[in-house]
């Protein structure tokens, strides 16, 4: 017995001297907690909105004061008509638009009841969806006490327009995010792996040896998994596009383009995770916590950014499939071109070349 506790001692030893198993004990499950505890929410905060009153009067007026009054909504900075709202939703500049129309208050004083326009843009049917319960419950909440102070039953119908996605279609939201998450697994995950394999089994040195140079074994290793992620890419987007009848309304050349630019980023950062370890399982590990879990929670996937607290949003502009969401999201369903993600294409590009400059650094250290 006095052996066996000698032994179970050892192990202790073992974990807190492993400052790198120690943070895995210890670090992952407060780093869950806190990811899921902030991440998953579907309660939507100061969304960007603007209004458009026609009416111009204290009934209309109102209104405007009660949505804007909310903790839901913030009044955009954008001075806008009627013909501006296709250019702010195509550009991700506002998440909804409240038209009151010129007659208005003559409708609303006069035969009880009136009407109103909400346009969201669906094409993230969650937030479009939870917004106009938003808006249509304000509304209906003025109605009700309009009711009980005049004692007439008043009435305004609010007419939705989901732009981009009018049923409210999950699959919008689901398939390029699932494309995201795909390609980082079989990209960054998988590089990642195979590269440590072959330095925790000792076969590295042995294909440094040959004449080819450390580049091109590298090179030769992740071509591979840039195929098969490619492959993989298509085969969701023609499930997606028959299956779900997903649309790809922008240039599928310009979606290819921006999905082999992402496949390139996540193996640049699969070889930067392999250049610093040295084990399969540490390796694991960090993909896991460092690639997995914040392209699911981080990116806009599932969960609006915009909704998260001002920390998480600020890490959330490191994660490479944040970047790559909107562009994919901007062409499959909006249509738009390289002048709405130039900027998000360039953030694609400098974390490529980051992560290859500090591969070629570490994997020059680690041969010296």
């Amino acid at each position: 017995m006095r052996r066996f506790g000698s032994f179970v001692q050892k192990e202790f030893y073992h974990i807190f001297r492993d400052w790198r198993t120690l943070l895995i004990l210890i670090g992952m499950p407060v780093a869950q907690i806190l990811l899921f505890g902030y991440a998953i929410t579907n309660e939507i905060q100061e969304a960007e909105i603007v209004i458009i009153d026609h009416s111009k009067t204290p009934e209309s007026r109102e209104i405007s004061s009660r949505i804007l009054e909310s903790e839901y909504f913030r009044q955009s900075n954008q001075m806008v008509s009627e013909a501006d709202l296709e250019t702010l939703f195509r550009r991700g500049k506002i998440k909804q638009a409240v038209i009151i129309p010129a007659n208005f208050a003559r409708d609303f004083n006069t035969m009880g009841r009136a009407n109103l326009q909400v346009i969201a843009d669906a094409s993230d049917p969650n937030t479009a969806n939870i917004t106009y319960n938003y808006t249509s419950s304000i509304v209906q909440q003025f109605t009700v006490e309009k009711t009980d102070v005049f004692s007439i039953p008043y009435r305004i119908r609010v007419f939705p327009v989901m732009m981009y996605n009018p049923e409210l279609k999950g699959v919008f939201l689901f398939v390029p995010g699932t494309i995201s998450v795909i390609l980082m697994l079989i990209s960054a995950m998988m590089t990642s792996i195979s590269i440590t394999r072959e330095k925790e089994l000792g076969t590295m040195e042995i294909l440094l040896a040959t004449p080819m140079a450390p580049v091109q074994i590298i090179v030769a290793k992740v071509i591979p998994y840039l195929f098969l992620a490619l492959f993989n890419a298509f085969g969701v987007l023609v499930l997606g596009y028959f299956v779900f009848k997903v649309p790809i309304e922008g240039s599928l050349a310009l979606l290819l383009g921006e999905t082999a630019l992402f496949v390139t980023t996540a193996l640049s950062l699969g070889i930067f995770i392999s250049s610093r370890t040295n084990s399969q399982q540490v390796a694991l590990m960090a993909s896991l916590m460092g690639l997995m879990l914040p392209t699911i929670l981080l990116s806009g996937f599932i969960f609006p950014i915009e909704n998260m607290p001002v920390v998480l949003q600020v890490i959330s502009n490191i994660v490479p499939a944040k970047w790559f969401i909107v562009i994919i999201k901007g062409i499959m369903i909006k249509g738009q071109g390289i002048e709405y993600f130039w900027k998000e294409t360039l953030v694609l590009v400098g974390f490529t070349l980051l992560f290859v400059v500090l591969s070629i650094k570490s994997f020059k250290l680690r041969l010296s």
